[in-house]
C-alpha cells in the first residue's frame, strides 16, 4: 500500500513540476549538406543579343528542328527546367558505367542545350533556335567539375559512339580534350561515315595566358570547329585561334537556361557557342533533308556572313536563315582569264567612248552657236523689217580734168539792130 502511494506521489510531482518549469530545449536540426551543385538562376525577360542578331522568329516559319535529335556532349542536361521538359531523353552517363545524363550539376551541358532547344515563355524573351528538336544529353565530364571543362579522349570516343547509337544526326561537342587519341578519332570516322555531323568547341585557352593549344576534336578534318564571339562580333579574348576554326558564334556575354530553374546570364565559352552552330545544322536538316553531310556543311561555309579579322573566324558568323533559304550552285567556279591591254590603243570600248564623247561635245557646242545666233539676230532682223543693215553707197559724180569754154552770153559775131 506505501509503494502505491509513494507512486502515486511521485506522478503528482512530476506532473505539478511539469508545469511549473519549461521542457529542455530540442537539439537544433541538423541542416541538410548541399550538393555542392550551381545554384538555381533567376527569371530574366530581356532578349538576350544572340536571339536579336539571329532573329528566330524569322527562322521557325521554315523549320524548328522536329524530327532531329541532338547530343550534347557536357555534363549532363537537367530535363526538368521548366523550358527543356519534354525535350530531354534520358541520355548516356559516358563517365561511369553507364546511366542516363538527364540531371546536371554544374550547369554547363544545361546551358548549351538551351540555346538550341528552350522553349519560349510568356514569362521572358529567351528561347532556343532550335525548339523542335530532342536533346540527348551525353555526360563526358565529371558531376561536380566547376571551371573550364576539359575530357578524356576515351570518354569523349565513348560519348559518341553512345550519341551516334542512339539516333543523334548532330552531336555537338562542347567539351574539348587537349590529346587526341587513335580511338577518338575513330570515334569521329564512324560518326561521320554514317552521315552524322559533329560541331566541335574549340576551347577557352587563347588569351595570352592560356597558350592556345590544339583541341580535340574540332582539330580533325571534317569536324565543324566552332570560336566565340561578342556582341561586338568581335571574336572573344579566350577563344581559341587556328586553321580548327571553321566558324563563330555567340560565345560572350550570353544568356541561357541555368540548372534548376531560371536562367544565367553572362555566360561565356566556345561552348555555347558550339550550341548554336549545332542548332543550326539541325534546322537544315530538318528543313533540307535532301543534303548530305558534306554539302550540308559547304552550306553552313557558304552562307556565314563574313567576318573581319582572319582565320580567327574562319569562315566568317554562323548565319541560320541563309543557310535554310540560300541555294549553291552544282557548277564549280570557273577561273576568270588573265586580262590583256589591247593591241591598238585606238581601239575597244574605251576608244569608242572618247569618239562619241567628242563628237557629242561638238554637236553639242555647234548647236549652242546656233542658238546664240539666232537669240541676237532674230530681234535685229524684226525690228529693220529684215532689210539688210549695210547702207547703199554714196553715189559719185566725176568732173572733167579740163574745163569747158565759157558760156557766151551774148554772141559778138552777129550784127547788131
Amino acid at each position: 500500500m506505501r509503494r502505491i502511494w509513494r507512486a502515486t506521489l511521485a506522478v503528482s510531482v512530476a506532473v505539478a513540476s511539469a508545469g511549473a518549469f519549461p521542457a529542455p530545449p530540442a537539439p537544433p536540426a541538423v541542416a541538410a549538406p548541399k550538393d555542392n551543385c550551381a545554384e538555381p538562376g533567376q527569371v530574366i525577360t530581356q532578349v538576350p543579343w544572340p536571339q536579336q542578331m539571329f532573329g528566330p522568329e524569322r527562322i521557325w516559319p521554315f523549320a524548328q528542328g522536329r524530327g532531329i535529335t541532338v547530343a550534347v556532349l557536357d555534363s549532363g542536361v537537367d530535363g526538368n527546367h521548366p523550358q527543356l521538359r519534354g525535350h530531354v531523353s534520358a541520355g548516356f552517363d559516358a563517365t561511369g558505367n553507364g546511366g542516363p545524363a538527364n540531371t546536371d550539376c554544374t550547369g554547363t551541358g544545361t546551358r548549351v542545350a538551351g540555346v538550341i532547344a528552350a522553349q519560349a515563355t510568356g514569362s521572358g524573351g529567351f528561347s532556343g533556335l532550335a525548339p523542335g528538336v530532342t536533346i540527348l544529353p551525353v555526360r563526358v565530364t565529371d558531376k561536380q567539375t566547376f571551371g573550364p571543362s576539359t575530357a578524356e579522349p576515351a570518354v569523349l570516343a565513348r560519348g559518341i559512339d553512345a550519341a551516334v547509337a542512339r539516333g543523334a544526326k548532330v552531336v555537338a561537342i562542347s567539351t574539348v580534350s587537349y590529346s587526341g587519341s587513335p580511338a577518338l578519332q575513330e570515334s569521329v570516322a564512324k560518326a561521320q561515315a554514317k552521315g552524322v555531323i559533329l560541331v566541335a568547341a574549340v576551347g577557352d585557352l587563347g588569351d595570352a595566358n592560356g597558350g592556345n593549344p590544339q583541341p580535340y576534336p574540332a582539330g580533325y578534318d571534317g569536324v565543324i570547329g566552332v570560336g566565340a564571339i561578342g556582341p561586338d562580333s568581335a571574336r572573344w579574348q579566350n577563344s581559341q585561334h587556328g586553321d580548327y576554326v571553321d566558324l563563330v558564334a555567340p560565345g560572350a556575354d550570353v544568356l541561357s537556361l541555368q540548372r534548376g530553374r531560371g536562367m544565367a546570364a553572362g555566360v561565356n565559352g566556345t561552348g555555347v557557342a558550339c550550341g548554336f552552330v549545332a542548332a543550326t545544322v539541325a534546322l537544315t536538316r530538318a528543313k533540307r533533308g535532301d543534303l548530305d553531310a558534306r554539302e550540308l556543311i559547304r552550306l553552313l561555309f557558304a552562307t556565314a556572313t563574313p567576318a573581319a579579322g582572319g582565320d580567327d573566324y574562319g569562315h566568317g558568323i554562323v548565319n541560320p536563315y541563309a543557310a535554310l533559304n540560300d541555294q549553291l550552285s552544282d557548277q564549280k567556279p570557273v577561273a576568270m582569264r588573265p586580262m590583256t591591254r589591247p593591241a591598238d590603243p585606238g581601239a575597244g570600248v574605251w576608244a569608242r567612248s572618247r569618239q562619241l564623247a567628242l563628237i557629242g561635245t561638238t554637236g553639242v557646242l555647234a548647236v549652242g552657236f546656233v542658238l546664240v545666233f539666232v537669240a541676237i539676230a532674230l530681234p535685229r532682223g524684226r525690228r529693220r523689217f529684215w532689210r539688210s543693215t549695210i547702207a547703199r553707197p554714196v553715189p559719185t559724180r566725176s568732173d572733167p580734168t579740163e574745163p569747158g569754154p565759157p558760156l557766151q552770153l551774148f554772141d559778138e559775131s552777129r550784127p547788131t539792130a
